[in-house]
């Protein structure tokens, strides 16, 4: 093992990192995507830093192929976008760039300072340092380069991942108010790597939950969407529910989530993802993962229902059982179609829209290295504040109505 040093402010040298060789991280470069190497390359070649940061090197040191690969380096987002004719740029308090290739979208950070701004945007940028001590938990606070094959740990978290643990980097009075999605990753890392929380990110949880109401739906359904497409969804969705944060993402469905038929829909569901993963089984859709969710609860009272009448219906359910979460409609209807054509049912002719899933990354859009960029999409203008609210308050009671309605359809 290596070590980082660097010279304080009384010029006293101090040591910053442990740096770990090949031999004894054994992380196969063979396992990155090249089109990360190959970003990685063209950033230091330009005389930035890059590495390979995040789940990716996590998931490296565990001995699973990554399936997104995050880098980070010390370039600005502009100086990226020169770089790369690829280059989006993205995102309001912090800006990212996302590197559109065919197939994938690699996103590119710049090195995140430690100081905050309260309004206006948050492009504060800093070192590798300071940027490693803005992670939010030890196993995802590597840093990887390619170059030399070393492993930089500025957070003792190769202890952690020995011990099989999971601590926070950020202060935990501070990271859960900061951001309550970690909650939900502390407990989504947890199960997947069968590592355990340390005793005060679980007590913080317990503590913090209600933090999570606060969080926008779009960012809420992007954490399920990622849950269910984990291969350990009943298994997370059970800890969720444990710290009391499934009520927050899926109050209606919450409800239900003991059920046995639920359980065993989960339990499919995660065997069929973990052999698409394998390569033995086909792709599971996020269609098919929300038919898995709530299959088990959905109920048709009336004996006499058209098939126009009977697709409907079971939209309107999903939407109540999901609520607030808003995945694609597109989505919703082919979950409904392939639930009604497994119970059998005739589903009305063209009741799913023609339309790309948009769980998918876009095909055929974006350039390959060396081809063009892809035209930029149009962006839908924004609903204002008060029909926001308004349009908030109108789903809450919805889904409570609604619950209701579906809890005294199984009651009767």
């Amino acid at each position: 093992m290596l070590i980082r040093y660097k010279q304080d402010e009384h010029g006293k040298t101090i040591p910053v990192a442990n740096i770990y060789t090949q031999s004894e991280h054994k992380i196969r470069t063979n396992h990155i995507d090249r089109d990360a190497l190959w970003v990685i390359k063209k950033l230091q070649n330009s005389g930035a830093e890059a590495y390979l940061v995040g789940g990716a090197v996590r998931d490296l040191l565990l001995g699973i192929i990554p399936k997104d690969f995050d880098i980070a380096t010390s370039a600005s987002p502009r100086q990226i976008q020169r770089l790369f004719y690829n280059a989006r740029i993205i995102g309001k308090r912090f800006k990212l760039v996302h590197l559109v290739f065919r197939d994938k979208v690699l996103e590119v950070s710049t090195f995140r300072s430690g100081e905050e701004v309260e309004e206006g945007n948050n492009n504060v940028f800093g070192s590798l340092e300071q940027d490693a001590k803005r992670r939010d938990f030890s196993i995802n606070s590597f840093y990887f380069d390619p170059s030399n094959a070393q492993l930089l740990d500025f957070n003792g978290a190769m202890e952690d991942f020995k011990k099989k643990r999971i601590s926070s980097v950020i202060p935990l009075e501070e990271t859960f108010i900061e951001d309550p999605v970690r909650m939900i990753r502390a407990i989504k890392y947890a199960v997947i790597t069968g590592f355990n929380l340390r005793f005060n990110v679980r007590m913080a949880i317990k503590k913090h939950n209600a933090e999570l109401a606060r969080i926008s739906t779009s960012r809420l359904t992007e954490e399920m969407n990622k849950i269910l497409a984990s291969g350990y969804s009943r298994a997370i969705i059970a800890q969720l529910k444990r710290y009391k944060l499934l009520q927050f993402m899926l109050p209606a469905f919450s409800i239900y989530s003991d059920y046995d038929q639920v359980q065993q829909s989960l339990k499919e569901l995660d065997e069929r993802v973990a052999k698409s993963k394998q390569g033995k089984g086909p792709e599971v859709i996020l269609a098919d993962q929300i038919r898995a969710l709530v299959d088990p609860l959905i109920v048709f009272t009336a004996e006499a229902q058209s098939a126009e009448e009977r697709f409907k219906e079971t939209f309107r359910q999903i939407k109540v059982l999901i609520s607030p979460l808003t995945p694609p409609n597109y989505d919703i209807e082919l979950a409904s179609e392939r639930l009604l054509n497994a119970r059998g049912f005739k589903t009305p002719r063209n009741c799913v829209r023609q339309s790309r899933p948009a769980n998918r990354p876009p095909r055929g859009r974006g350039p390959t290295r060396r081809g063009e960029a892809a035209p930029a999409r149009r962006r839908r203008p924004r609903r204002s504040s008060g029909a926001q609210k308004s349009a908030q308050k109108a789903g809450s009671e919805s889904v409570a109505s609604s619950a209701s309605t579906i809890a005294e359809l199984r009651d009767a």
